[in-house]
């Protein structure tokens, strides 16, 4: 009797462990497969928004993997280390993709992409996140409005410390009606990034072994 309970034990015991042995296996596989998957879309999503702040064709290096990290930085808004994709023509830098953060919209914080060539003019500017109030702050979005091209070609040099405000505060940069915060927030934090460019261009394109 109790070398039949033990046989049937020792059987459900096995029984249990090949299921946990196959549901391991099985999670192990969907995680590779999942994790390469999001992986190259994230890598997709990014080049997206590098092409759209720089134009492809203007350097001949693999942007991607040409980066390098940025520490964290008042005037980049950035609490964790953030990277940096470099273009370069023939070795010699052309551009640099930066990631700001605006902590002061309406809703939060506000991601942005500025590519920044390496006569520091603004090449573009696109939104990676935020969260303002939709049909207010949301016509920062490229897909909703040109608004966001008001920076392209803009510099420390075009553009006077003072101007670098929306209209209402007496700058130049245009604004919605009713919808004052959002935009504020995003010039100063562009204002902001071109800012670090100017204190740091010598560390953003130090040549590096790209990854």
């Amino acid at each position: 009797m109790k070398r039949g309970l033990i046989q049937t034990s020792l059987r459900t015991s096995l029984i249990m462990l090949a299921f946990v042995l196959l549901a391991t296996t099985l999670l192990a596989l969907t995680y590779d497969r999942t994790h390469d998957l999001i992986s190259k879309s994230e890598a997709e999503e990014k080049l997206s928004l590098i092409n759209q702040v720089f134009p492809p064709g203007m350097s001949d290096n693999d942007l991607i993997h040409d980066t390098v990290e940025i520490p964290p930085s008042e005037l980049l808004g950035n609490s964790k280390p953030v990277t940096a994709y470099r273009a370069r023509f023939h070795g010699k830098p052309v551009a640099v993709m930066i990631e700001a953060t605006a902590p002061d919209g309406y809703a939060g914080r506000i991601t942005l992409l500025i590519g920044i060539l390496a006569s520091g003019e603004i090449s573009g500017v696109r939104v990676i996140s935020q969260n303002e109030t939709p049909g207010l702050g949301d016509y920062i979005e490229i897909a909703k409005s040109d608004w966001i091209k008001g920076f392209d070609h803009a510099s420390l040099g075009s553009v006077t410390d003072a101007a670098w405000h929306v209209r209402k505060d007496g700058g130049q940069f245009d604004y919605m009606t009713g919808a004052t915060i959002t935009p504020r927030a995003v010039v100063k934090a562009v204002h902001k990034a071109l800012l670090y460019f100017s204190a740091n261009k010598a560390m953003l394109f130090a040549q590096g072994k790209e990854k």
